[in-house]
């Protein structure tokens, strides 16, 4: 078998948007030696989903520190719901964004890991509510998804199991926080690449050494 990342992600960990330029340079360059499956956490459940002022002072002093150390910029229309969070209307949950995620692996597997990228682009700097189904047209429009066939998906019984079966295999690979990046080198056989914010740098010579391994162990 081809070796195969799994990028365990939430679309609402605002490390994972940090990480995101990450993991995407390393699809792309990686794209012809490995296999890349981006798995939803779930890490906000969809049971009584708290208020964003829940997390608001949280967050407001966390993004900054994801800001310094990855480069990546939070959105005022982001912000302004951290910052005004009294007024804010967002009840955040990961079940409907793990679900358009699984929706769009079946149409463009290839795109998966930029697709989850625009996913979170499109929460933490554009402000969109990825509660809301209309945050998601935008994206149907850049890739050439059929929205009325996405729409119908999105509500269906049989892609919300796919996303809560992502929710657990994430659980089964020991993943605790996010994001969280593995390599498969074989049926058993995993190997830890990333655990939190990593740079590519550093994901990069972690991969090139554990294909170096596999590598050495399939010639003996």
């Amino acid at each position: 078998m081809q070796p195969v990342i799994y990028y365990c992600y939430d679309a609402y960990c605002g490390w994972c948007y940090g990480f995101s330029p990450v993991i995407k340079k390393i699809a792309d360059e990686y794209k012809d030696k490995l296999s890349f499956e981006v798995l939803s956490g779930g890490m906000m459940p969809a049971e009584n989903p708290r208020p964003i002022a829940a997390m608001a002072g949280y967050i407001s002093e966390g993004y900054k520190r994801v800001e310094e150390m990855t480069g990546i910029k939070f959105g005022p229309d982001y912000l302004w719901h951290i910052f005004n969070p009294s007024e804010s209307d967002w009840f955040p949950y990961s079940e409907k964004a793990a679900i358009a995620l699984s929706i769009f692996k079946e149409v463009y597997p290839e795109q998966q890991v930029a697709f989850a990228a625009d996913l979170q682009y499109s929460l933490h700097f554009e402000g969109r509510d990825l509660t809301d189904d209309e945050a998601y047209r935008h994206l149907l429009e850049k890739y050439s998804i059929n929205a009325e066939d996405f729409y119908t998906k999105l509500h269906s019984e049989e892609y919300k199991e796919k996303a809560l079966y992502e929710f657990s295999l994430c659980k089964q690979l020991q993943v605790t926080g996010f994001p969280a990046v593995l390599l498969q080198a074989n049926e058993t056989k995993f190997y830890l690449v990333a655990r939190g914010y990593t740079s590519y740098e550093n994901v990069k010579v972690r991969i090139d050494n554990i294909l170096k391994e596999i590598n050495a162990d399939n010639e003996r």
